[in-house]
């Protein structure tokens, strides 16, 4: 028998062997907790990385395409992606001009020449001959002629436009002319584009297509009108753009008012290099653009490269209607605004869980699935040219659930992923933005994304990457109003060229006091119908 001793002794120890037992238990839970932490921080930041890497490869070697092809499984491919690589060059020569002789005036002072006559040296001449209003040729006789040139534009040919004003005086000398004639009588000097401006109107014209529509710098330009016959300078061309610019402006400011009293516009901001008085560099600077999508017509705004939301709310502050943009948080300047509807864009959205494809390809793929079901009911609205109403009717029926799911499936999976992830970030950029992005259901014509804008905004991408930057503030104020205009002449189906060459022209007359023509009229929407009706406007 043991002792109770002895028995109590192995009871003490064994409870005391327990304990420490225990302890080293707990010990080890709590280093395997931390761990168990430090292992899933490690996985975060390698998934973060591995993210990132397949960002920078894809840059660096994939497809830029966003397009989706259908998401089959069973689908093979039959070519692999060749990674496509490219090389943008500009070189620019520089260009020295012909010394310009020098003359000298009384006072001994160097005076430089007048070089018109000898720019023009060489070129065709075409002559219009203005004869005045009722001359009676029985009392008047010609007795000398004024010769005004100017230079004109033709694709691929320069000429010089010579306008013949024939001057009459009476025959005898002696006699008095009528009551309220005179003794000379000449036809009126039609007015110029430009005041006292070599260029005419189809010149001007060519220039501005030149640098905004064939994204072609006054350098290059320089270079092309010399294989044509002219020497010009780059400074000619700068010094007739501002006064050109200046003659467009009532075209542009008639347009800003006509787009903010749209009911449905979308909006977007790119960015332009500007040159800032005192610094000597170019600065990053930002143009916003508002396009009427309904009435086609377009307009960029420049306020001192500001991106601020205060910008766009001056812009569009007597706007009342549906407002479609980006993701962009300036915009949540207009959230409960009175009679403006915030509308999201699901190519944005979209572009976010794409770029997510690399890093986790079953989840991207299902946000992908669900979003390209949700365009493809609008392709088929838009393959039956379905009506306003109808459209809606088709929303309601089918995208409603869509969206609705594609919410769920949001708010379940954003807890299953790193916050920091390239998905975790889609679905934080796209989640808030849900409620707007179901706002495109409340109208039939309202777009699904804000894909218009981005198109007007490409041309003016392509002349940023040829001209470099604006040398000050006004001259991206002026590049504003003539990308407006174009944009417009764009979304019109407006030959822009034949557009530019008749309204340069014509706004000389519209400028005079007491008129009493509008210039609406000219705007590419108005102008179009005038044209197609073959009724051209009176001047």
């Amino acid at each position: 028998m043991i002792r109770q001793d002895t028995m109590e002794q192995i009871i003490r120890s064994q409870q005391e062997q327990i304990a420490g037992l225990l302890e080293t238990n707990r010990s080890l839970v709590e280093s395997n907790g931390k761990l168990l932490e430090q292992t899933d921080a490690l996985q975060r930041k390698i998934q973060e990385l591995l993210s990132q890497i397949a960002w920078l490869n894809r840059q660096l070697f994939g497809r830029r395409s966003e397009k989706l092809a259908a998401l089959d499984p069973n689908q093979l491919s039959l070519f692999d992606s060749v990674p496509a690589t490219g090389q943008d060059e500009d070189i620019r020569e520089d260009d020295s001009s012909a010394a310009v002789p020098s003359k000298t005036k009384p006072d001994g002072k160097k005076k430089e020449s007048r070089r018109n006559r000898e720019l023009l040296e060489g070129l065709p001449v075409v002559e219009v001959v203005i004869e005045p209003d009722r001359v009676d040729l029985d009392r008047y006789r010609r007795i000398g002629e004024e010769r005004t040139r100017t230079l004109e534009f033709e694709p691929g040919r320069l000429y010089v436009k010579e306008t013949v004003r024939p001057k009459y005086g009476l025959k005898d000398n002696l006699s008095l002319p009528r009551e309220g004639e005179s003794g000379v009588i000449i036809a009126p000097l039609p007015p110029s584009p430009v005041y006292k401006c070599l260029a005419g109107s189809t010149m001007l014209a060519e220039m501005l297509l030149q640098k905004y529509e064939y994204h072609v710098p006054f350098y290059r330009q320089v270079k092309e009108f010399r294989h044509l016959g002219i020497r010009l300078s780059e400074s000619t061309l700068s010094g007739w753009f501002k006064p050109v610019c200046e003659l467009l402006r009532p075209l542009y400011d008639e347009l800003v008012r006509l787009v903010v009293g749209c009911g449905y516009v979308q909006a977007d901001e790119t960015t332009i290099r500007v040159i800032s008085k005192g610094k000597g560099k170019a600065d990053k600077e930002y143009l916003w653009m508002v396009r009427a999508v309904m009435e086609k017509l377009v307009i960029f705004h420049y306020d001192d490269g500001s991106r601020s939301g205060q910008t766009i709310r001056k812009l569009l502050k007597d706007f009342k209607g549906y407002l479609q943009s980006d993701g962009y948080s300036a915009y949540n300047v207009f959230e409960g605004t009175e009679g403006v509807c915030l509308i999201a864009c699901l190519a944005h959205i979209r572009r976010h869980f794409e770029t997510a494809l690399e890093e986790n390809r079953n989840l991207a793929e299902h946000a992908l699935k669900t979003i390209q079901e949700i365009y493809r009911i609008e392709h088929f609205a838009d393959s039956r040219e379905y009506t306003a109403e109808e459209r809606r009717e088709l929303r309601l029926c089918q995208s409603v659930p869509l969206l609705d799911s594609f919410e769920k499936w949001m708010e379940g999976t954003y807890v299953k992923v790193p916050p920091k992830s390239r998905m975790g970030q889609a679905i934080s950029h796209a989640y808030p933005l849900w409620p707007r992005m179901k706002a495109f259901l409340k109208d039939g014509n309202i777009k699904i994304d804000n894909n218009l804008a981005e198109n007007a905004i490409r041309p003016l991408t392509l002349s940023r990457k040829n001209f470099l930057f604006c040398g000050n503030h006004e001259a991206a104020e002026n590049t504003a109003v003539i990308c407006s205009l174009l944009a417009t002449c764009k979304a019109q189906e407006v030959n822009p060229r034949e557009w530019l060459n008749d309204v340069i022209a014509r706004l000389p007359y519209y400028q005079e006091k007491d008129s009493g023509k509008d210039i609406r009229e000219l705007l590419p929407d108005v102008w179009k119908l005038k044209k197609s009706n073959e009724n051209p406007i009176e001047v």
